[in-house]
């Protein structure tokens, strides 16, 4: 967190990116739409990789929108300004925990993707990275300074932990699934239909191939509608790609014996009471 950072009902947010009058009216005046698609996630998780899968499954793989608007602009999020005036049906991305989330959704059909489980380790590692990548972010000098953060449960968006905790005692039904980013990538071809169940959207088997292939991290980083590269020197360091490796398991490369160590001690103590399965990973 740096001194422009602020706080909203106890989470820390990043100060440059929101506004607290935005926070407070988006939890008690943003209407959700029953035919509304929301993609819930904590940071670092594979949030725009869920768009873009999402805007695929909408065009059936066709990638004319994709390469047309840009990505903030295809899911606008609920904490923005920009999201009180998308017109619907809505794609929408939000990074708010549960209590911030508006109330609206309660009384609606609209559905809820929860795309926060990720192996944390790698969270850690990707937003050192997007730290060094942006304006609008204190700068860590070094992933160890993410990580104290992360262990002191107090980097923007609040507790991991919470976060996963709340989530895994929600039910999934109609309204709501869950997505674990390290399965996807194991498998994405059976996530991706499983969205696709959830939606209520049928896709013939080119139509999935299409979709896969045009989600691909690789294609997404040529995509200057997906890879964020539009914002220009404005709010990025041009030096360093938002979009970096899309892999699971580098934290390996950046982590001490020590550091790994200490981390998965902690996590032992505040996920013991959920069972290990739904973690896949090492």
């Amino acid at each position: 967190m740096s001194d422009d950072d602020l706080r909203y009902e106890e989470t820390p947010f990043l100060g440059g990116l929101y506004d607290p009058e935005i926070l407070k009216k988006g939890r008690k005046e943003f209407v959700l739409k029953d035919e509304d698609v929301v993609a819930v996630t904590f940071p670092k998780s594979g949030t725009n990789w869920l768009i873009e899968i999402l805007c695929l499954i909408h065009s059936k793989g066709d990638t004319k929108w994709i390469q047309s608007v840009p990505i903030w602009e295809r899911s606008p999020w609920i904490e923005s300004q920009p999201g009180f005036v998308a017109e619907g049906p809505r794609f929408l991305t939000s990074h708010l925990p549960i209590h911030l989330f508006p109330t609206s959704f309660f009384n609606s059909k609209a559905k809820v993707i929860q795309y926060v489980i990720r192996n944390p380790k790698d969270v850690i590692v990707s937003t050192y990275f997007f730290c060094n990548s942006v304006k609008l972010a204190k700068r860590p000098k070094s992933v160890e300074e993410c990580l104290e953060g992360f262990l002191e449960e107090a980097g923007p968006y609040g507790s991991w932990f919470e976060r996963c905790q709340a989530m895994l005692r929600t039910s999934e039904g109609e309204q709501t699934i869950r997505k674990v980013y390290d399965s996807q990538k194991k498998d994405t071809e059976r996530s991706v239909e499983k969205i696709c169940r959830f939606l209520g959207k049928k896709v013939e088997p080119e139509e999935l191939s299409l979709i896969l292939k045009n989600s691909s991290f690789e294609i997404m980083k040529e995509n200057k509608m997906s890879n964020y590269s539009m914002l220009g020197d404005v709010y990025l360091l041009q030096k360093n790609p938002l979009m970096r490796k899309g892999v699971t398991g580098d934290w390996k490369n950046y982590f001490t014996v020590a550091q790994a160590e200490a981390f998965d001690k902690l996590f032992q103590e505040r996920m013991a009471d959920l069972p290990r399965e739904l973690f896949p990973w090492e």
